[in-house]
């Protein structure tokens, strides 16, 4: 299952350019099946609820904003993991890997259950921020209250998924992926439409494939653990020194999501059919991003690696490649959603209101696409390296760039279709543009590269 040895770096094996191409591809191939798992089957759930009305849909739309914005706030429990894990592994000491792993998954609990239960109480108030139309709030205030009560697994799902990852091992969250969103999307269908539940159903549906997913994962790391005569009882100082190193990338991950939800306030702003229409375009382009993610992954378990066993040469060598591979990912899926852009509409709804608003947006998504290959590759590899504050900063520049470019979309459009489309001409200039400089200016350097197990 994992991959315990160091890299070499002689010509031969993962030193020579082939060998970061094969590295490169053993890791982001299951990864990207993984990640693009979850978004196609979030595509599912956006047809699933979008037939049942646009205001369904917005709805939609904005708790999953809240959703993904106190989940994403906690991505540090799967990629500082990831890191810290590798680091380990790369200088041969499984079991301390292992211990460091566990503790973030005691961690991902001690989040969790508050974070649920302050949820729950406060999805009134949630909701209420984004000002939708009354009949959008009513369905969103259902979908999130159901909705908070699978924010416990999901983050258990992203620590167990980092330590995976950190031993090198991206098939078993591949598995463990499909399988659990195959059963969401049965979950939801029956739910939904067999039980007539409506948009709680498919909440519902979510909730229980997450349970089940983060049973699995959580599985195959006791075995692991117990393989390796690691202990299983949570060690305070381990789950503090978590907490500690996870604060700087918190920081990053909230700048990061408030410039998203700028983008959902602000087509809030433009009325329920802008609404609709952004939480397509928002959902294909997460779907596209986690696909460019797969590479970013793989430069997380790679880079955390590489500096655990002490070799700059190698680290700096396998970040070109990757660089390579994520410009050209987002060639590739840049060209595609634009043949695409035309016809995606109709899959997820039959508002043709909607229709007519997407495929523009799904324009302007795809020219910035090759940004975004290079951008994520670049924030996987500063992750991987722990360069977490110049990260957090470097979000902070980011948002203040992004922000000021989507005000005129709420504030001056001619039409909600004109005020959407700058939206999203501002999020690619504004927030890929400036992210992109941001990164490309720390790796050029070597102050990121810092070697040893952590």
């Amino acid at each position: 299952m994992t991959r315990t040895d160091p890299p070499t770096t002689a010509t031969g094996g993962t030193g020579t350019a082939a060998g970061h191409d094969r590295e490169i591809l053993r890791l982001a191939v299951p990864a990207f099946l993984a990640l693009v798992a979850e978004p196609m089957f979030l595509l599912a759930d956006a047809a699933i609820v979008g037939h049942l009305g646009t205001p369904e849909l917005a709805a939609l739309g904005i708790a999953g904003a809240v959703v993904q914005t106190a989940v994403g706030l906690c991505i540090f429990l799967a990629y500082g993991t990831t890191a810290s894990v590798a680091r380990r592994i790369g200088a041969g000491d499984v079991r301390g890997a292992l211990a460091q792993g566990i503790d973030g998954i005691w961690l991902a609990l001690l989040i969790g259950v508050p974070t649920t239960v302050l949820g729950i109480a406060g999805t009134g108030p949630l909701v209420a921020l984004f000002g939708p139309d009354p009949v959008v709030t009513d369905h969103a205030t259902t979908y999130l209250r159901w909705a908070f009560l699978g924010v416990t697994p999901l983050l258990v799902m992203l620590a167990a998924t980092g330590i995976l990852r950190g031993l090198q091992d991206t098939r078993t969250p591949l598995v463990v992926a499909v399988a659990g969103n195959v059963l969401n999307v049965l979950l939801n269908v029956a739910l939904v439409y067999g039980l007539d539940l409506g948009i709680a159903g498919s909440a519902i549906g979510t909730d229980l494939a997450q349970l089940a997913s983060a049973g699995a994962l959580v599985a195959v790391v006791v075995r692991a653990a117990r393989r390796e005569g690691t202990s299983l009882r949570p060690d305070l100082p381990g789950v503090r020194r978590a907490a500690h190193a996870g604060v700087a990338l918190v920081v990053r991950t909230l700048t990061l999501r408030a410039s998203l939800l700028v983008m959902t306030y602000g087509a809030a702003a433009l009325g329920a059919t802008a609404t609709a229409t952004h939480q397509l375009a928002m959902t294909i382009w997460v779907f596209l991003a986690f696909a460019l993610d797969a590479i970013a992954i793989a430069a997380q378990a790679i880079t955390g690696r590489y500096l655990g066993a002490d070799d700059l040469a190698g680290t700096r060598a396998v970040t070109r490649v990757m660089v390579r591979w994520g410009l050209w990912s987002g060639v590739v899926t840049g060209i595609g959603l634009a043949a695409l852009a035309g016809v995606l509409g109709p899959l997820f709804t039959p508002d043709p209101a909607v229709h007519d608003m997407l495929w523009p947006v799904l324009l302007v998504a795809a020219v910035f696409q090759p940004v975004a290959g290079v951008v994520f590759v670049l924030d996987g590899v500063l992750i991987g390296a722990g360069d977490g504050r110049y990260l957090a900063w470097g979000g902070v520049v980011v948002l203040a760039a992004f922000a000021p470019l989507a005000w005129p979309a709420v504030l001056l459009p001619a039409d909600a279709g004109a005020g959407l489309l700058w939206l999203w001409v501002a999020f690619g200039l504004g927030f890929m543009g400036s992210r992109a400089v941001v990164l490309l200016h720390r790796a050029h350097g070597d102050r990121w590269m810092v070697t040893g197990a952590g």
